[in-house]
């Protein structure tokens, strides 16, 4: 017997508590930005540039389903909670997982067709703002916001 996977076909897979909880087809690069200060001392003509705060862009995915009623909840609440994305091969293998921390949802946008006979939840879009990330496969991966 084969079990029915809702989510087999996107390429981008959200997760917590090790389960899959919506899957996108899309997701915007994962950015970060840090400040730089402009440092000299004394009587010194040169200047230092020492590096300041660090910003993590939101990350936004695209075209997607849940089947997941905590999951819808969570995106219509403000309360952080850390993420898995696993990010899947044309042919359908797990590539890579990036781990995000302290999540919430800025964004959510419902697909404009709608059916009822569906038990799903369709995203056309849902942007997330995130602490940090780090990438779970790497070997020797350092968390950028633990």
């Amino acid at each position: 017997m084969q079990r029915f996977d809702p989510y087999q076909t996107f390429r981008f897979r959200i997760a917590w508590d090790g389960h899959y909880v919506a899957g996108l087809s899309t997701m915007s690069a994962l950015k970060r930005s840090t400040e730089v200060i402009a440092h000299r001392e004394g009587g010194d003509p040169s200047t230092a540039k020492l590096p300041g705060r660090s910003r993590y862009d939101a990350v936004t995915l695209e075209r997607g389903v849940t089947h997941d009623a905590d999951f819808e909840a969570w995106a219509r609440q403000r309360e952080p909670r850390d993420l898995s994305i696993d990010v899947f091969d044309e042919a359908g293998h797990k590539v890579r997982t990036w781990r995000l921390f302290r999540c919430w949802v800025s964004q959510l946008q419902a697909h404009a067709e709608l059916d009822a006979d569906a038990k799903r939840v369709a995203i056309e879009k849902i942007r997330i703002e995130a602490e940090g990330w780090t990438r779970e496969d790497q070997p020797g991966a350092v968390s950028a916001a633990p």
